[in-house]
């Protein structure tokens, strides 16, 4: 019998290794099917996914309380699968250069607990090679098995857009490869469980690690274009939203917008590209002007604050100034990689001390990552300048009553509104009288 059919009934266990924003709805999804492990080595999130509390908010809290899946911080409850998903961050280093850490801490972990006739899917991003060169030797040390003969693995990079509740695990194409056809159709067949959409079948490993890396490596240059051209236009006096929407009535136009690019895909997946290219002597242009163009976005958007200020006679260290948002994209709590900390480590250069207001943002990760206090919107008042830095619906849905009562007692020309995410009507904003300027 296939390691498939026992899964299917019951006989196997999958486990999900990393129960973050791209592990936990996997785990969940499956539990909807087959028996599943949920394994994290931090026990505080174990305990907040058994308590019913999704702390991530990808599928609520109404699912976890009635998922099947068996959370566990005990690595040694991974010997009771063997069909194994790992599904840990690949962050970057200080100096831009690929973290490997958690895909090799997991791979350990794994590693120690695998049995024969398991296979072994990475779903984390690396760059080509890592999942073949990297990940099996560990495999193989702490196991003392034998890759191909004593277990098989796989390689299908998540997907999965957090805080999208449109384009989800069960409507998106998988990119599915495995080190033989055996494999293959082995790992096919399991995820064909809960892809509604279908899988891709990668012809290696290698080309599926790369699919993975290039596909945000192409969004990232997109964006890294539109934000040239924004910065250009800002300096001819012309609205770069107006352009883009003129823009975008013709047929082919992709549709990007200028913003700033965060996270823990776009933000990190090209360096983890470069880094191989580099190795292997290649020396990377266009890729790596992208990244300096879209790192440097949040210190634009600082400098703008600072001209605004000006502009409306405000002393610069004397400057109330309220950021909305600081999570790095809307409708999420995760703050990894957040670009709106650069504006925040900017506007700090000029002496502000900004306050930031984020109700989805997980406040101990933001005080302890970046020494953010976040503060309660019905707390302000008396700012000078409010910046929408992330387009969250409760702040889409915040009505002028709303906006105006966070200033102070000054004329609405003084009164100034900063639009990262081009939330707010601009003619609107101009016809009341705000100082106004959008990215």
């Amino acid at each position: 019998m296939k390691l498939y059919d026992k899964i299917l009934e019951k006989k196997e266990k999958i486990s999900v290794v990393g129960l973050g924003y791209v592990g936990m709805p996997i785990a969940v999804a499956f539990a909807k099917r087959v028996n599943v492990i949920g394994f994290d080595f931090n026990k505080k999130k174990i305990d907040l996914y058994k308590s019913g509390i999704d702390p991530t908010n990808e599928v609520g809290n109404d699912e976890i309380k009635k998922t099947t899946v068996e959370f566990s911080a005990d690595e040694t409850k991974l010997r009771e699968a063997k069909f194994h998903i790992v599904a840990v961050p690949t962050p970057i280093n200080s100096d831009k250069t690929p973290d490997l850490s958690p895909v090799e801490g997991a791979s350990r972990i794994v590693g120690r607990n695998l049995t024969v006739g398991s296979i072994v899917v990475y779903e984390s991003t690396v760059y080509p090679g890592v999942t073949e060169d990297i990940c099996v030797p560990i495999l193989e040390e702490e196991s003392g098995l034998k890759c191909g003969i004593d277990f098989k693995i796989g390689y299908s990079p998540e997907r999965i857009n957090p805080g999208d509740k449109v384009h989800r695990l069960e409507n998106i194409i998988k990119i599915v490869s495995g080190m033989d056809e055996e494999s293959l159709d082995e790992i096919v067949k399991v995820y064909e469980l809960v892809i509604e959409v279908g899988v891709h079948r990668a012809s290696s490993i290698k080309v599926a690690e790369a699919a993975k890396v290039v596909e945000n490596s192409q969004r990232d240059i997109n964006i890294a274009f539109m934000n040239e051209l924004a910065m250009v236009f800002d300096r001819m006096g012309i609205d770069t939203k107006e352009v883009v929407d003129a823009m975008n009535t013709k047929w082919n136009a992709l549709g990007f917008t200028p913003g700033l690019v965060g996270g823990h895909c776009i933000g990190v997946d090209p360096y983890y590209f470069v880094y191989e290219a580099e190795k292997l002597g290649y020396h990377s242009q266009i890729i790596l002007s992208g990244r300096k163009i879209n790192d440097g976005m949040g210190k634009f958007v600082a400098d703008s604050i600072i001209k605004k200020l000006i502009l409306a006679n405000k002393v610069v260290r004397q400057a109330k100034v309220l950021i909305l948002g600081v999570t790095f994209k809307e409708n999420t709590p995760d703050t990894r990689n957040s670009k709106v900390v650069d504006i925040i480590d900017s506007l700090r250069e000029y002496g502000i001390e900004p306050i930031v207001v984020d109700p989805e943002a997980d406040a101990d990760e933001a005080k302890h990552e970046y020494g953010i206090d976040l503060v309660d919107i019905n707390d302000v008042e008396d700012v000078d300048c409010l910046v929408l830095a992330v387009a969250h619906d409760t702040f889409k849905q915040m009505s002028w009553d709303d906006i105006d009562s966070l200033y102070g007692e000054f004329d609405n020309s003084e009164k100034i509104i900063i639009d990262v995410k081009s939330i707010l009507d601009r003619k609107e904003i101009i016809d009341r009288g705000y100082s106004y300027w959008r990215l």
